[in-house]
């Protein structure tokens, strides 16, 4: 790690400044404006919420990255339910993208995360961008996204093992924690308390 950047865990008077980052980070990717800032509002306060992974890196002093962690777990085909952790949204301030910072802070918290005893990872992302950081697309070893078919290869939907062999022998279906899951309504009211920005349907969004 450079000694300009900073890793620590993000403090309650970070908040305000956090949820700028993140609605700057994700403004207009995958929707017109977004939700994700609203996200990790909500998502404090839930039970799954893990904060000794909730993280923000600064750069120079200046806040320009951050990731949180979640519990979550798999609902195995044999009946078993397999605790790990998800973990998103991870947020890099705009200026900064594309420049490596966004794998040293996944990197930096997944070695933490690994050390609190979780053994894998299951989130939805792009693939182009994991893949690097060594995670690989879920379905190819019959792990499967609830919202997709068990018989499509699933793209976005991807997993990593934190310790060896943790997912071997196991199949069954991944839901996210319900805390990701806002009102649209709440959302855009809480958007509102927000500095204004213009709402764009853009090529390649999701919605």
């Amino acid at each position: 790690m450079s000694n300009d950047i900073i890793i620590r865990l993000e403090t309650k008077a970070d908040y305000c400044a956090v949820e700028n980052l993140t609605r700057d980070s994700f403004w207009n990717v995958y929707r017109p404006g977004c939700l994700e800032h609203y996200v990790l509002h909500c998502f404090r306060d839930n039970e799954d919420f893990i904060p000794e992974l909730d993280f923000v890196m600064e750069k120079d002093g200046k806040l320009i990255g951050h990731v949180m962690y979640a519990k979550a777990k798999l609902i195995a085909d044999d009946g078993r339910v397999i605790p790990l952790m998800t973990f998103g949204p991870i947020s890099i301030a705009p200026e900064f993208k594309r420049q490596g910072y966004g794998s040293k802070l996944l990197s930096y918290s997944m070695e933490k995360a690994k050390a609190l005893g979780c053994g894998g990872l299951l989130t939805e992302g792009n693939i182009g961008f994991y893949g690097t950081l060594g995670f690989k697309v879920a379905s190819t070893i019959g792990i499967h996204y609830y919202a997709e078919s068990r018989d499509a290869v699933v793209p976005y939907f991807i997993y990593k093992e934190l310790k060896e062999d943790f997912f071997k022998g196991i199949t069954g279906v991944y839901s996210d924690p319900k805390g990701y899951n806002v009102d649209l309504k709440e959302a855009e009211e809480f958007d509102s308390l927000f500095p204004y920005k213009e709402k764009l349907k853009l090529p390649g969004q999701l919605e």
